[in-house]
């Protein structure tokens, strides 16, 4: 499939993360996705985009037929569904645990097993981490869906990161780096996530 763009993403996981947590008003109108893709809380980065931004990658999404507009021919307005993954004939087929943690992951962008699990709880309860991380490595044994990146300096878990498309990289509380240094370390990431990419990929032509 060919990759997301970051603001499909978004629309994607919000679209996603609409239809399980509140599949009363899902399908979603224009309107309250642009609302779902600006909310402060569970998004990373936080966006503004306006309708006529959300409109715009809405109709790359249909043409690609990612995305469907469901509302009536005489509907008032429009209602749109996403069609990424679990469709009867559609080639990504998640279950409950893998799709909250792909939708998590296109939402914020890489995570740790235990920062998923407690940002998963509103789209599927897991018990404990180990079944985060068995449902990460059957995401990355049934594509690679997912991958696990480089342990930062100081930290204990390592992060997964989807392999959909572009994964920027989430701000961090730390000294800012000049604007040189930010592009070098933005560069790197890029080059890492696509280095674990084509190693999973190699490893399942093996197998």
């Amino acid at each position: 499939m060919e990759k997301l763009s970051v603001l499909e993403q978004r629309i994607i996981g919000c679209l996603i993360e609409k239809q399980v947590s509140t599949p009363e008003v899902y399908p979603l109108t224009l309107n309250s996705l642009v609302n779902a893709c600006n909310q402060k809380s569970n998004r990373e980065p936080v966006m503004s985009l306006d309708e006529q931004e959300v409109q715009s990658v809405l109709n790359t999404l249909i043409a690609r037929r990612l995305v469907n507009n469901v509302a009536g021919f005489n509907a008032r307005a429009a209602k749109f569904q996403h069609r990424f993954c679990n469709t009867e004939f559609g080639e990504l087929q998640f279950s409950p645990g893998e799709l909250a943690i792909v939708c998590e992951l296109l939402l914020r962008g890489p995570q740790t097993p235990g920062e998923l699990r407690s940002r998963c709880a509103r789209l599927h309860g897991f018990a404990e981490v180990g079944q985060v991380e068995a449902c990460l490595q059957a995401l990355t044994d049934k594509g690679p869906y997912v991958a696990r990146l480089p342990r930062q300096p100081g930290k204990r878990e390592s992060r997964y990161a989807h392999l959909f498309g572009e994964v920027p990289e989430p701000a961090v509380a730390e000294a800012p780096a000049s604007g040189r240094e930010a592009e070098l370390l933005a560069r790197i990431a890029e080059l890492e996530a696509e280095v674990l990419r084509l190693q999973q990929r190699l490893e399942r032509y093996e197998s």
